[in-house]
């Protein structure tokens, strides 16, 4: 029987209510990953922290063990369950249930979360890591559940409220081989961008991306694939180059069938001759009914049918990637042994398919053992069916090439790896998944008579990820690598423009004076998404979504990219990190009352994350006039390029000069490009303030700073800037 609650508890107005979300996609004021922010009203609750709810730590710390790990302000494992005992808020109870919730649910990167009052009593801002949107929205909402569970001494089914979320989690999260390869991406520092629900992902940004789904790339030839599709063309060709394949040849019928195994000598093999994942394969078959049998399977599980010569051993799977053996894996037959009580069908349930390993689903290596038609040909050679029972003691073999889940990558003969590769090199794939069958991977195929058998695109790499014996491999840097080498990081030059007012004018400035050399430019501002100037979305495209859309367009080299406050407190930046990072303007009296931003401290909490993602190699543009802005160059990890419109900025460029900085200001009415060294000269500040008609210096020298960060000469943009300022001729027509 459950004890009373509280009567201060019973109180339905005691509540947590989630009043809105927003799913903050890219860096912003709390983290550089993506995050969900909820508002959430605790109510009346805010006069019961938790050591005032009697048992209310203890049902948490049964509930969910994990919170132990949860080490909170106190920076020590335990630190949350101390701050239970010691009493905290709800609104905190519930940051820390969601991140458990996700972590047990099979997220990645769970650990971060915040939860921060607000200026209305009783309401706060609770943050969560949102790796994956769906499941931390429902790990939220779970949590507000518990939380209130817990808080009224209710049952609560955590259990089913687990594998709710993690069932959510398999469903729309990246598959375990396409994380594989995002996550070694990550740990390089390479961005990525989820293209679509599935596992289409984007590596890099613009021009520098490469683009995987799955264990394909965009450098996998379509011919390639298709020959990979075609088992005796892939063996003709094979064949035609010194690589070792079975003896064998296409069917037109079963009869044909049985004369081609007669010719190859039995036992041999049939298979469909463009199927995959095993289906319809049938081995060491050594008798016409048996032929025949399989052929009518095989013909219904491809357009052909293929007879080869039975290779004796075991089968194996050999991973290349990008030329060079990545990793290997060999198969062993499955067996199980007679109890005397029990079926064959029970026996494969009971020894082979209770394994903790074996499964339907993508995080499973190995797959549930059926006795599909080619089980059914062992079987009866073994005198037995799926309903028989035998004998105590008797050992079955069911498959004789079970799960190729055993690592065996150090075995590998160098002979075996150079043939292996030269297979996936002849049928043309990047990446390729090579099937052979060997008595002895750690001897040379030719003094065996083994076989390469197959030439697989788009191969599965859990079985390599979690083998079921053996060291797991990094196939993922393996990929990574193939794609990146050494010193590539898939980045462009991007220069983000930030401020309390529009930076429109200084993002497309800054774009025009990038423009005219090699690099292709785009442009995201208020004014619209830009390639080289032409415009490809009209409207407002100082945002999120259309910052994104502009790096996963392959034609663009360098982009500018406006974000504007409230753009970064409620969506984040389109970006993981800059190589320039512009902060022009940060006005006093600025607010964003919806986002609790109100005062000057929280819009410089804001506006200082496009300097905190600056890169380490790249620059911060900054109002040398505006101490508080001049002093956020102490949170870039590169360089820090002062502008200044008025004297007020001199002692700080003077002193930033002399240190080996650079800066941009107005020296005797010129622009002037100052380094510790040297001074170059752009153009007069009165005749270009003329041509830009109301244009000011306060757009014009941060977008000059800005292109001289990113890589453009003083020269370049003194052309540039000639350029723009040449007046439009006016054409008359003749003809009118």
């Amino acid at each position: 029987m459950l004890a009373p609650r509280p009567q201060a508890l019973s109180d339905p107005r005691l509540d947590i209510e989630i009043v809105e979300v927003h799913c903050i996609r890219g860096p912003g004021r709390w983290t550089y990953r993506p995050v969900l922010e909820a508002v959430v009203d605790i109510g009346g609750l805010e006069d019961y922290p938790s050591n005032r709810i009697p048992g209310l730590p203890e049902r948490l710390e049964q509930w969910l063990p994990g919170l132990i790990e949860h080490r909170c302000s106190y920076g020590e494992r335990g630190g949350f369950l101390r701050r239970l005992k010691e009493g905290t808020w709800p609104a905190h109870i519930l940051e820390h249930v969601c991140v458990e919730l996700q972590a047990l649910a099979g997220a990645p990167y769970a650990g971060f979360g915040r939860a921060r009052e607000t200026s209305t009593p009783g309401v706060y801002r609770v943050v969560v890591r949102a790796f994956q949107e769906e499941t931390a929205r429902a790990a939220l909402t779970a949590a507000r559940d518990l939380v209130m569970a817990a808080i009224e001494d209710r049952p609560f089914d955590v259990a089913g409220t687990v594998a709710e979320l993690r069932a959510l989690n398999d469903e729309h999260y990246l598959g375990p081989s396409t994380e594989s390869i995002v996550l070694a991406a990550d740990d390089r520092s390479i961005p990525f961008v989820r293209l679509n629900d599935g596992n289409l992902v984007q590596l890099g940004y613009g021009s520098a991306q490469h683009r995987i789904w799955t264990a394909e790339t965009d450098r996998t030839s379509a011919i390639a694939e298709g020959i990979s599709r075609d088992k005796d063309l892939t063996k003709e060709l094979l064949h035609s180059c010194g690589v070792p394949v079975p003896e064998g040849r296409p069917v037109a019928d079963a009869e044909d069938a049985w004369a081609a195994a007669l010719e190859v000598g039995l036992p041999v093999v049939v298979k469909p001759s463009d199927g995959n994942h095993g289906r319809g394969v049938f081995t060491n078959l050594v008798s016409r009914d048996e032929v025949l049998a399989a052929w009518q399977v095989a013909r219904e599980e491809g357009s052909g049918v293929i007879v080869e010569r039975f290779v004796h051993g075991n089968e194996h799977r050999l991973l290349v990637v990008g030329g060079k053996v990545a990793a290997a894996t060999r198969g062993e037959p499955a067996h199980v042994v007679g109890d005397g009580r029990s079926t064959v069908s029970e026996l494969i349930d009971l020894q082979l398919n209770s394994h903790p390993l074996r499964g339907s689903t993508e995080d499973c290596p190995l797959n549930f053992v059926r006795i599909d038609s080619s089980a059914r040909i062992e079987l009866a050679r073994q005198g037995f069916d799926a309903d028989s029972i035998p004998p105590a003691g008797t050992r079955l073999l069911i498959q004789r090439n079970g799960n190729v889940s055993i690592d065996v990558t150090d075995e590998l003969h160098p002979e075996v790896a150079a043939m292996a590769a030269l297979a996936a090199d002849v049928v043309g794939l990047d990446i390729a998944g090579i099937d052979l069958v060997a008595e002895d991977i750690s001897r040379p195929l030719g003094e065996q008579r083994g076989a390469i058998v197959e030439v697989n695109a788009g191969p599965g790499l859990l079985m390599h990820l979690r083998p079921a014996v053996g060291q797991p491999r990094p196939v993922g840097e393996a990929i990574v690598d193939h794609l990146f080498p050494e010193g590539a990081d898939g980045r462009i030059p991007i220069v983000g423009v930030a401020g309390t007012r529009s930076g429109a004018r200084i993002a497309a400035l800054t774009a025009a004076l990038l423009r005219g050399g090699d690099r292709r430019i785009g442009l995201a501002n208020a004014d619209g998404l830009f390639v080289e100037g032409r415009r490809i979305f009209e409207g407002d495209a100082a945002h999120w979504a259309e910052g994104r859309r502009l790096l996963t367009n392959r034609f663009v080299d360098c982009a500018v990219v406006e974000n504007g406050a409230r753009a970064i407190v409620s969506e984040g930046l389109a970006y993981d990190r800059c190589s320039v990072g512009v902060v022009a303007s940060l006005e006093r009296n600025a607010q964003i009352r919806e986002f609790d931003v109100l005062t000057p401290e929280q819009m410089y909490a804001v506006l200082r994350t496009q300097i905190d993602v600056v890169l380490e190699g790249g620059a911060a543009v900054l109002d040398a006039a505006d101490p508080t802005i001049a002093g956020m160059a102490a949170l870039c990890d590169g360089e820090t390029v002062f502008y200044a419109c008025t004297p007020r900025g001199d002692a700080c460029i003077e002193a930033h000069v002399r240190e080996g900085g650079r800066a941009v200001r107005i020296e005797q009415g010129r622009i002037a490009l100052r380094a510790a060294s040297s001074v170059e000269y752009v153009g007069d500040d009165d005749v270009f303030g003329a041509l830009f008609g109301t244009e000011s210096l306060e757009d014009l020298l941060p977008a000059i700073a800005a292109a001289w960060a990113a890589g453009a000469s003083a020269q370049r943009i003194a052309e540039r800037l000639a350029t723009l300022a040449r007046p439009i001729p006016v054409v008359v027509d003749a003809t009118a």
